[in-house]
């Protein structure tokens, strides 16, 4: 009895479950009656260290985490209940600190087994961003581009550095170009003083427009705003003079071009297609104002489609199709006002070609979707006529909206019709019989108008007689 009273609370509960009545406890439940203290010293198994009043919980996991090196982890204990009287105090299993950490917890015996629970510090997340980072750029993206020229090229070594930059400033935001244009040709009419200097701005310009083929439209816009605003004037000619001269520099060699190597080809092919824009945007100021494109430029362009015709290559026919879907449409009506057959010429090569070259399908496929292209007079609409006041002759809806009107007989009619006029004239001498009633029927007369009596007091017969008889059936319906 004693013994009972002297277990510890709790003690001997929890443990060995499923051994039978009395879990296995120090009372000897799950043992036979009658087993002695050998025969149960024999069955149990050896005593392990283990914290007392309750089983020691798994190890937690490492966190995801580790603290910072050097440190402390703090795992927090169980508390401990006394051991019966006449028990030697068991020592508390170590609890491994995590490898991260170089402190080693201390053992705790039992006579600290009612001591307070201790806290877990939660590692602290460290971040690496902060508010006076540099702003983002993404990658290729350069600082320069986003400033301003307004400074002119006194912050540039030479000239063509400025220049160059702002043409690559140009093909990184095309966009750009209405707004520092301006700025642009003012800086080089300070800066451009010499022949020099104006060669070299017409080099930079050409070679930029013809090795970036995304900036042969911009390249020629920017010729045009520039052999409009630029000054200078040199004895060796303006800057649209130089132009030209540099451009035909290269057209000379066009037939050596057109059968060279491929990287040949390609230089010639990009000059070809800047020609073409200058064409269209190259814009000439005559003596009374009237704006022109440059005659020769035109004269130009068909020559270059007869040497790459003459050597109808792949690459040779796709840059034609590329420069006549650019400039066919403007090419053919400069060519039909001079009385030239220059684009039934053309058309005719380009089927020649698709009958005999050896070119892939791919090309003829192309060519010969160019001539359907110029069958439909380039994709483009015809221009509505100007305005003219609408007629019954030029205007075939001229009677859609007009009113219907009908005779005396109830037949219809409206201003379409051959004899409308005469029709229309007895509608208003009918009208005229009323000439004091409005069309809600309200009488405008005085009273005692003789005409209005004598119609208003007649009576058809027919009309009398179904009126009586109406009048006696109503009565006879009232009696009953």
């Amino acid at each position: 009895m004693s013994d009972g009273f002297d277990r510890a609370p709790g003690a001997g509960r929890g443990r060995s479950r499923g051994l039978g009545r009395g879990g296995g406890g120090p009372e000897g439940g799950g043992f036979p009656n009658g087993a002695g203290p050998a025969e149960r010293a024999r069955h149990q198994p050896p005593p392990q260290p283990k914290a007392p009043g309750f089983l020691q919980p798994p190890p937690l996991r490492q966190p995801r985490t580790a603290p910072p090196p050097g440190a402390q982890c703090e795992v927090p204990v169980s508390p401990q209940r006394p051991s019966r009287p006449g028990a030697l105090p068991e020592q508390t299993r170590p609890l491994r600190a995590p490898p991260s950490s170089q402190d080693k917890i201390p053992q705790q015996n039992s006579e600290s087994a009612m001591a307070k629970p201790q806290v877990v510090v939660a590692p602290v997340l460290m971040s690496k961003l902060s508010v006076n980072a540099p702003e983002f750029y993404p990658s290729g993206y350069s600082s320069n581009y986003t400033e301003s020229y307004e400074d002119g090229c006194e912050d540039y070594p030479t000239l063509s550095e400025y220049v160059q930059d702002f043409l690559n400033h140009l093909t990184e935001q095309p966009g750009s170009f209405e707004t520092e244009i301006e700025q642009f040709a003012e800086t080089l009419n300070g800066c451009v003083t010499t022949d020099d200097a104006l060669q070299e701005l017409v080099e930079l310009i050409y070679q930029q427009a013809t090795s970036i083929p995304n900036f042969s439209y911009m390249g020629a816009r920017l010729c045009n705003y520039l052999s409009h605003h630029l000054t200078i004037s040199p004895q060796s000619g303006n800057f649209r003079q130089l132009l030209l001269q540099r451009c035909r520099t290269e057209y000379e060699v066009k037939d050596q071009a057109a059968k060279g190597d491929e990287v040949t080809r390609k230089r010639f092919h990009a000059f070809v297609l800047f020609l073409g824009e200058l064409y269209l945007n190259l814009e000439i100021k005559g003596t009374n104002g009237q704006v022109t494109r440059a005659d020769i430029l035109q004269v130009g362009l068909r020559e270059l489609l007869n040497a790459l015709f003459s050597n109808p290559v792949d690459d040779n026919l796709i840059c034609a199709v590329k420069l006549l879907k650019l400039t066919g449409s403007v090419l053919e009506d400069a060519w039909k006002e001079k009385g030239k057959m220059d684009m039934e010429e053309i058309i005719q090569r380009i089927e020649n070609v698709v009958l005999d070259a050896n070119c892939s399908r791919d090309v003829k496929q192309m060519l010969l979707k160019l001539v359907e292209l110029r069958s439909s007079n380039w994709g483009r609409v015809h221009a509505t006529s100007t305005y003219r006041e609408a007629t019954p002759e030029n205007d075939p809806n001229y009677f859609m909206n007009e009113p219907t009107f009908y005779t005396s007989d109830g037949v219809p009619f409206t201003a379409a019709d051959p004899d409308y006029q005469e029709k229309y004239q007895e509608l208003l001498e009918r009208e005229d019989f009323f000439p004091d009633y409005e069309e809600n029927g309200t009488d405008l007369s005085g009273a005692g108008d003789p005409y209005l009596d004598d119609i208003d007091d007649e009576m058809d017969p027919e009309i009398e007689e179904a009126y009586e008889k109406f009048c006696l059936e109503s009565e006879r319906k009232r009696k009953q």
